[in-house]
């Protein structure tokens, strides 16, 4: 006999995209019709109704035909069963504006929420530059690279990295990369890499040997003392602190960032502007050590 459950495991990548889309529209945006389904992914309305059904089928209870909207909304005990529904996952999915079998969509709102993010300067190499990053990470290669350094070195001598991680900041993208001219492991802003070469020669230092990237440590914040009670008890609930500290576990080569991000305050006497930067590190002699460029 074939169960529900063996249906949701045979079911085709394209066709669980689908239903992932049925199910973060039904919860975020509160219904989800047969056109939604039909717009988001280019379909005819029988193929979208017919989707529609085979998550009732799927996922018996879970949402309910609401004639007044002439749409499914979620039923009472509504638990997903295809989607990740947690804020984490579900907003840079709604924010992209992207069902991930198809798009993106430009100005059409598949799923009717209108965001916004803040317009900074856009820090990117060109294209031609970044496949070739992109492609010495994919393949495990030496990168040779120019590379605008504002260190006082000659900018325009050529350098030979081997790249394994991009990261993006929330500010810029960096890729975390050996160098062979430093024999160390370090962080190149992908905006100063001005040319790059994907090598035929295989890189010798893979990520697992880059101490700081594997390695990880746990920031302990606590709101700023400079604030007031029932702000600091407020900053707590913000941040989703189960008791009197934040406690945030990076890797060792991203601490710097996250400090620079939260702006915490990493003064040894905490004299920063409290209203400017709101939260103090407990565990300052622990991170220093990783993160000296990141403290006042």
């Amino acid at each position: 006999m074939i169960t529900k459950e063996k249906m949701r495991l045979d079911l085709k990548w394209a066709t669980r995209q689908r239903l992932q889309y049925i199910e973060i529209m039904a919860w975020y945006a509160g219904v989800v019709t047969r056109s939604d389904v039909a717009r988001a992914f280019g379909l005819s309305d029988p193929a979208a109704t017919k989707d529609l059904k085979l998550y009732s089928d799927l996922a018996p209870g879970n949402l309910a035909y609401n004639h007044g909207v002439f749409g499914f909304v979620p039923a009472h005990g509504f638990a997903a069963a295809f989607a990740d529904l947690s804020p984490a996952r579900a907003l840079p999915v709604i924010a992209a504006n992207l069902a991930v079998a198809n798009g993106p969509y430009g100005d059409t709102l598949i799923y009717g929420l209108p965001t916004a993010s803040l317009p900074l300067p856009v820090r990117l190499p060109s294209a031609h530059t970044l496949a070739a990053i992109t492609r010495a990470i994919h393949g495990r290669r030496k990168l040779r690279v120019t590379y605008r350094s504002l260190s006082g070195r000659d900018n325009q001598e050529p350098r030979l990295l081997e790249p394994h991680t991009l990261v993006d900041t929330g500010l810029r993208w960096h890729v975390r990369a050996y160098s062979e001219d430093g024999c160390d492991f370090r962080d190149f802003v992908l905006s100063r890499i001005v040319d790059a070469e994907c090598l035929d020669a295989p890189a010798e230092s893979g990520g697992q040997y880059d101490d700081d990237w594997v390695e990880q440590v746990t920031l302990q914040l606590v709101p700023h003392s400079g604030l007031d009670p029932a702000r600091r008890e407020n900053l707590l609930l913000d941040y989703g602190a189960s008791g009197e500290v934040i406690e945030v576990t990076v890797r060792r080569a991203l601490l710097g960032y996250v400090l620079q991000r939260l702006a915490v305050d990493t003064t040894a006497d905490h004299s920063l502007n409290p209203h400017a930067n709101q939260l103090m590190l407990l565990n300052r002699e622990e991170i220093e050590p990783f993160a000296a460029w990141a403290f006042r």
